[in-house]
């Protein structure tokens, strides 16, 4: 079966950069800028982003481009004859079934808000019904299934349609209606009584802060988003380089989309903190700023219907573009596993994502009393756990060996494949950061991400965990490893 590719490099760049850009953008940079020093934040974040979210993302494409295929099948295609890494290969498709089983739920929140906000359901009622609407919605099983399973057959539906005439025509069109949509609640925020002190509070440094909750943190906080932002680590990235043409280098594809990415994040807190600001509506991160603050916000305004309805159209958007762009790569795992068609993969998947992502919608009614990882926990934030504080980093990490180490791709075949064709090249003379520093900062998010997430644990808790995560660190590092000639000879 002849491999699809993408009709233009606007599409590759607007499909990638729509997987890339999600929720984090939205509801947690804005907060975590604001709280660690404004525009102090920004321009640590911007070199970590530099130093780590970018060469990560080359290698990604890379993988996927050199291969053809995608991660299911890349890593036995382009390792060498004394490699293990083919024993990662299905982390990818488990990863990404984690990520949309309650990734495809928050989707259906968004549509839900989109259908309540232009109804007007969320207009001129008080801050307390506000968040009465957010708790209702969480409580009823039947609204929560309905609208995750709408999400399903949406972004399948996208999918169903192929490359070129679903992913690529839809997600450039949800990419442009997103741009606009920012962009005239940006110029909304900035005409709102008290506009210039929330631009104060978000763009001028603010190096107390940094003092206030240490430098270490503050570093460490502008690491995380930055390896965490661009979805790195479960081959959704990688197959879109699979359907890449080698007229461009990939540096240059890369970085437009890192810019891309982190101009809608900027552009989240322009919209996001000033109205925040003007209205004295606390600023917080997650769920309540999305469901809660910002409808407040928006009812406090003139017009209020028309921004609220607007800007949970451009949430829907965002999340719409992650959940299309991560499906895609889930279909092309399946057709690269067994060879049916897509239109099967999706028919397949389907049925199988809507029950996938019951688990996290009943987590907050039916099964609400299973708190896995201690008071106040749901499903979705074990789901959330496993992906983000497992797979993704080790993921990651596993791509950065195989690109750099002789037993798997190995730098050489790296940097040919990177280089192939016009634009900006990557330099060799950085084989020594990616083969070594990259690797070890990839290890310390990993441990780091580990002991924070269970430091309100008791002792013994932190222990075990810790325990865990060297010994998945310790696996990770073995199928990296070359083939000893014992083994060899066994086999």
């Amino acid at each position: 079966m002849k491999r699809e590719s993408f009709k233009s490099r606007l599409g590759f760049i607007l499909v990638s950069a729509g997987c890339a850009i999600g929720l984090g953008n939205v509801w947690k940079f804005p907060y975590i800028c604001a709280a660690n020093g404004g525009a102090a934040f920004i321009v640590i974040y911007l070199i970590f982003l530099a130093v780590l979210g970018l060469p990560l993302l080359i290698a990604e494409f890379a993988i996927g481009r050199g291969s053809g295929k995608s991660l299911v099948s890349a890593y036995n295609i382009l390792e060498s004859k004394e490699s293990r890494f083919h024993n990662n290969r299905y982390f990818g498709l488990i990863g990404s079934y984690l990520l949309m089983m309650f990734y495809t739920m928050v989707c259906g929140w968004m549509i839900d808000y989109t259908v309540k906000a232009i109804g007007g359901k969320l207009s001129d009622i008080d801050a307390d019904s506000v968040a009465g609407v957010f708790g209702s919605m969480l409580s009823g099983t039947g609204e929560m299934v309905g609208f995750t399973i709408v999400a399903v057959l949406i972004a399948f539906g996208v999918c169903a349609l192929g490359l070129n005439k679903g992913v690529e025509k839809v997600t450039n069109i949800i990419m442009i209606a997103l741009f606009v949509i920012m962009i005239v609640l940006a110029v909304n925020s900035f005409t709102l009584d008290n506009a210039a002190e929330g631009l104060k509070y978000y763009l001028v440094p603010d190096f107390s802060k940094i003092t206030e909750n240490g430098l270490g943190n503050v570093l460490f906080t502008a690491m995380s988003h930055a390896f965490f932002t661009l979805g790195i680590g479960v081959g959704s990235m990688s197959i879109f380089g699979s359907y890449l043409k080698k007229e461009r280098k990939l540096t240059g594809e890369s970085l437009s989309i890192v810019i891309l990415d982190t101009l809608i994040a900027l552009t989240a807190g322009l919209i996001i903190i000033p109205a925040c600001v003007s209205y004295d509506v606390p600023l917080t991160s997650g769920p309540p700023l999305l469901f809660i603050s910002l409808p407040n916000v928006f009812n406090e305004m003139t017009g209020g219907r028309i921004w609220m309805s607007l800007f949970f159209v451009f949430m829907t958007f965002a999340a719409l573009s992650t959940v299309i762009a991560v499906y895609e790569n889930i279909i092309a795992m399946f057709m690269d596993l067994t060879g049916i068609s897509r239109k099967k993969a999706v028919a397949i998947n389907i049925p199988l994502m809507a029950v996938l992502s019951m688990p996290a919608v009943l987590g907050y009614n039916v099964f609400s009393d299973i708190q896995p990882l201690g008071e106040g926990t749901t499903l979705m934030d074990m789901e959330d756990f496993i992906l983000s504080n497992n797979i993704l980093p080790l993921g990651t990490l596993t791509m950065i060996l195989f690109c750099t180490r002789k037993c798997g791709w190995g730098w050489d075949n790296f940097m040919k494949e990177t280089n192939t064709g016009k634009g900006i090249s990557f330099p060799d003379k950085l084989k020594f950061y990616m083969s070594w520093l990259l690797p070890a900062i990839i290890i310390v998010v990993y441990i780091k991400g580990y002991y924070d997430y269970f430091t309100n644990h008791a002792v013994s808790v932190r222990i075990l965990t810790m325990v865990v995560a060297l010994l998945l660190l310790a696996v990770t590092l073995y199928w990296a490893s070359p083939v000893k000639k014992s083994e060899k000879n066994k086999a």
